[in-house]
C-alpha cells in the first residue's frame, strides 16, 4: 500500500545543526532497564527501531562521571574509555538504517546519591539528595574548581561520544534530574557567585558546556538540549522563564528537546493524561527560535502528529513509549498500514522495569528488550515447525497473542472462547474509569487475527477435557485466565478470615460485570496494591457510594510508584472524598462492618459499612488444564502431543505478563528441549587479572 499524502510532511528531512534527520520521527531518550548490565539487549532494541524507520534514535541517560551516579537504577555509563566499545555498538545499530544516533549525557548532581561509587555527591547548591527513595545523603555545593572539573568531564564525554560514532549529543536538563536544570532553576540554585542569581548567570554553565562541546567535536556533532517545560513551585524553572531563556539563547543548541515538568508529569499514564497533553506548554516556543523543536505527548495518531507539524507547534514528533509499543510505527505510516500500528496503551509498565531494576517490558510489544536476549522481533517470526495444528482455549491477552503469533508462523490455529467476545480481562477492564486505552491490547490482536485464513475463532465454546481430546489437534494451549478472590487472602493474610454471611462481599469481577453496591458506605480492601482498587473506588463514588479505602500499605496503590502514578492516584482519591485507612488490614467481615487491624501494633477496631469489595489476589482458572493432565494416558491415542497452561491461568500477573506468555508459547512451539539451559542470552562480567 502507498502512503497517504496527508502524512507526507512527517517524512520530510529536517536539519539539526551539521546533521540531517531523514524524517520527523524522533525517539527521545528513554530508560529500559538494561544500562551497563545488559548493553547488548539495548543495542538490539535500538537496532529494531532503526529498522522500523525512526529518523532520530537516542540512548537513555548516560552517566558521564563516577562522581554522580543513580544506583540502584541501572543506566549506561561513560566514565572512561572502556565504556566506549558497547556504546559504539549501539551507535552503529542506530545508524544501520539511516537514522541519526543520539546519546544523552547526564550528570545528576543533587539527584545522584552515589551509593555504588561512594563519592561525596556534588550539586549546584548543598542539600539533601532528591531521589525516589529519599536516601539519607546530602550533596555538597560545588566550588569554582568543581565547576571547572565538571566542564572538563563534559568535554571528555563529548570526545568519547564522537569516538563512539554518535551524531547528536543531548544534554539532559529535564524532569528535575540533570544538573543543567539544577543550574537554571532558582529552586536548586542558591549561589551568589557568577553562576547564580540572574537567569543570565544561571545559564552560564550551560553556555560554557555547549561552547566547549562544539570546540571539542570541531562542530561535527549536533547538540540538543533537553529541558523541562515547567517546574512547579515558587522558585521552579517555570514555563514563563523557560520561554525567556529560549528567547535569549535562541541559537544556543542545534535543537530544543522539551519535556513537561517532572518525569511523572511528562510520562503520565493514559488513565490520567490524554494524547498530546503538553501542547499548551510548548505551543509558541517555535516562534522564539530558528532551531527545530521536538516535544512528546504519547503520540499514536498520525493525524495528531501531522497537526503538531502543520500548526507550527513542533518540528519533530518525539516519542518514547509509542516507539516501544511499536518500533515500526514510522514504516507503517509510510506504507499505508495504519491499522497495523500497535498503539501504546499508556500503562507505563515499561517504566516499571527501570524502577524495579529489572529489564523493561511492554504490554503491547512482548518483543521489547527480548530482541537480543531471545531473538524475538516485533514484526517477524520463525516459520512453523513440524507440528500442524494448535487449539488455544481462551481469548484473553495471552490466548490472543499466542493465536496471533502461531498464525503468523503458519500453524492451523483454533481459538475457542467461552464467551461472546474476545479480550478476556481487557474487555472488562477497558470499561472502567480511565482504562479505555487498555482495550487496544485486544483490538490490535483481534485485528491482526481476522484476515488470517489459518486462524479460526469460535465463541460460546466452553470446552471440557472430553471435548479437547476429541478435537484432533497436535497441541493445546490453555489460556483461561483468572478470577478475583472474595476473601482477604493475599499478602497480609495467607488464610481466609471470618466472613459473616449477612454482609454483601464483592470482587472486582462482580463490579466489572455491573453488580455490586449502588449507594451506601462501602469498604474497599486493597491488598493488591496496583491500580484495580483505586479504579473501583472511582466507579463506586460515581455510583453514589461513600468509600472507605483500607490497605496494609503506607499509601494507596503502592506498587503504582513504579508506573509513576501513585501520587496522582492518591490525590484523585482524596479529591473524590474517599477516606483512606493506611497501614490497616481487614481481618474479619462482620454483620455490620469489618474488623480492621493496625499492621504495626495489632490494635483492632471496627469500621461500619454496608458492603465490602475485596481487591486481594486472583486464582488461575486452570481446571481444564488439570483435567487434561489427569488424562495424560489418553493423549497419544487422541494425537495430542502437548498441553500447556499459560498467562493468568498459570499464575496471575499484570497484562504485560500475559501477552509475554502468549508470545513465548508461540515462539517456542516445536523448539528443541533446552533442558536446564537458560532460555535467554545474558552478558556475564569477566574477571580481571
Amino acid at each position: 500500500m502507498a502512503r497517504d499524502p496527508r502524512y507526507d510532511v512527517l517524512f520530510e528531512p529536517v536539519r539539526i545543526g551539521p546533521k540531517v534527520a531523514k524524517n520527523r520521527f524522533f525517539q527521545v531518550p528513554h530508560c529500559n532497564g538494561a544500562g551497563y548490565r545488559d548493553p547488548m539487549a539495548a543495542v538490539e532494541m535500538r537496532r529494531t527501531k532503526a529498522e522500523g524507520g525512526w529518523g532520530v534514535i537516542f540512548t537513555e541517560q548516560v552517566e558521564i562521571h563516577h562522581t554522580s551516579e543513580i544506583t540502584p537504577f541501572i543506566e549506561l555509563r561513560l566514565w572512561d574509555d572502556r565504556d566506549v566499545p558497547p556504546l559504539a555498538k549501539m551507535a552503529e545499530a542506530m545508524k544501520s538504517h539511516g537514522a541519526l544516533a543520539g546519546i544523552e549525557l547526564a550528570y545528576s548532581g543533587i539527584n545522584g546519591p552515589n551509593l555504588y561509587t561512594r563519592e561525596v555527591p556534588r550539586a549546584v547548591s548543598a542539600g539533601p539528595i532528591l531521589t525516589f527513595t529519599s536516601d539519607p545523603v546530602q550533596a555538597r555545593a560545588m566550588d569554582r574548581q568543581d565547576i571547572r572539573d565538571l566542564r572538563r568531564w563534559y568535554r571528555a564525554a563529548f570526545r568519547r561520544s564522537q569516538q563512539a560514532g554518535f551524531d547528536i549529543v543531548c544534554l539532559y536538563g529535564a524532569h528535575g534530574f540533570g544538573i543543567l536544570q539544577h543550574f537554571l532553576s532558582r529552586a536548586t540554585n542558591q549561589r551568589d557567585d557568577e553562576y547564580g542569581g540572574s537567569l543570565e548567570n544561571r545559564a552560564r554553565f550551560l553556555r560554557e558546556v555547549i561552547e566547549e562541546g562544539r570546540e571539542e567535536t570541531k562542530g561535527e556533532m549536533a547538540i540538543s538540549l533537553r529541558l523541562s517545560l515547567h517546574e512547579e513551585g515558587p522558585k521552579g524553572f517555570s514555563n514563563e522563564e523557560v520561554r525567556e531563556f529560549i528567547a535569549s539563547h535562541a541559537e544556543l543548541p542545534d535543537l530544543w528537546d522539551l519535556a513537561q515538568g517532572t518525569w511523572e508529569k511528562c510520562s503520565g499514564t493514559s488513565r490520567f493524561v490524554e494524547e498530546g497533553a503538553q501542547e499548551a506548554l510548548v505551543a509558541g516556543i517555535k516562534a522564539l527560535t530558528p532551531k527545530p523543536v521536538v516535544g512528546v505527548g504519547r503520540f499514536t495518531s498520525a493525524d495528531a502528529m501531522v497537526r503538531q507539524i502543520r500548526s507550527g507547534v513542533l518540528d519533530f514528533i518525539g516519542a518514547a513509549r509509542p516507539s516501544i509499543a511499536d518500533p515500526f510505527l514510522p514504516n507503517k505510516i509510510d506504507e499505508g498500514r495504519i491499522e497495523d500500528i500497535r498503539e501504546c496503551i499508556g500503562c507505563n509498565i515499561c517504566v516499571s522495569g527501570d524502577m524495579t531494576q529489572g529489564i523493561s517490558r511492554c504490554t503491547q510489544n512482548p518483543a521489547f528488550m527480548e530482541e537480543w536476549r531471545k531473538g524475538w522481533h516485533p514484526e517477524r517470526v520463525r516459520a512453523k515447525g513440524e507440528s500442524g495444528s494448535v487449539l488455544v482455549v481462551g481469548g484473553g491477552p495471552s490466548g490472543l497473542e499466542a493465536a496471533r503469533v502461531l498464525g503468523m508462523r503458519g500453524y492451523a490455529v483454533t481459538l475457542a472462547e467461552a464467551g461472546r467476545s474476545l479480550g478476556g480481562r481487557v474487555t472488562q477492564e477497558r470499561r472502567l474509569p480511565g482504562l479505555a486505552a487498555w482495550g487496544r491490547v485486544a483490538d490490535y490482536r483481534v485485528g491482526q487475527i481476522a484476515p488470517m485464513p489459518n486462524v479460526e475463532v469460535f465463541f460460546d465454546s466452553r470446552l471440557t477435557a472430553e471435548d479437547v481430546l476429541a478435537f484432533g489437534v497436535d497441541h493445546v494451549c490453555v489460556a483461561t485466565g483468572a478470577l478475583w478472590r472474595r476473601d482477604v487472602v493475599a499478602r497480609y493474610h495467607l488464610e481466609p478470615g471470618v466472613m459473616d454471611a449477612t454482609m454483601p462481599v464483592y470482587s472486582p469481577d462482580d463490579l466489572m460485570a455491573g453488580a455490586g453496591p449502588s449507594g451506601g458506605r462501602v469498604v474497599i480492601y486493597d491488598d493488591d496494591h496496583y491500580y484495580m482498587a483505586s479504579v473501583l473506588a472511582e466507579l463506586l463514588v460515581a455510583r453514589g457510594c461513600a468509600v472507605e479505602f483500607v490497605t496494609p500499605a503506607a499509601k494507596a496503590a503502592e506498587w503504582s510508584d513504579n508506573t509513576l502514578e501513585q501520587g496522582v492516584i492518591q490525590r484523585r482519591l482524596l479529591e473524590l472524598g474517599v477516606t483512606l485507612h493506611l497501614n490497616r488490614a481487614v481481618g474479619a467481615v462482620l454483620a455490620g462492618g469489618v474488623e480492621v487491624e493496625c499492621t504495626y501494633t495489632g490494635r483492632l477496631g471496627v469500621l461500619d459499612c454496608d458492603a465490602v469489595v475485596m481487591v486481594t489476589s486472583r486464582v488461575g482458572q486452570d481446571g481444564l488444564y488439570q483435567d487434561l493432565r489427569a488424562r495424560e494416558a489418553e493423549w497419544a491415542e487422541a494425537g495430542l502431543r502437548s498441553v500447556r497452561v499459560i498467562g493468568d491461568a498459570e499464575a496471575p500477573a499484570p497484562i504485560a505478563w500475559a501477552t509475554y506468555a502468549g508470545r513465548r508459547y508461540a515462539e517456542e512451539m516445536d523448539s528443541a528441549d533446552i533442558g536446564d539451559a537458560l532460555p535467554f542470552r545474558r552478558q556475564v562480567v569477566g574477571v580481571a587479572d
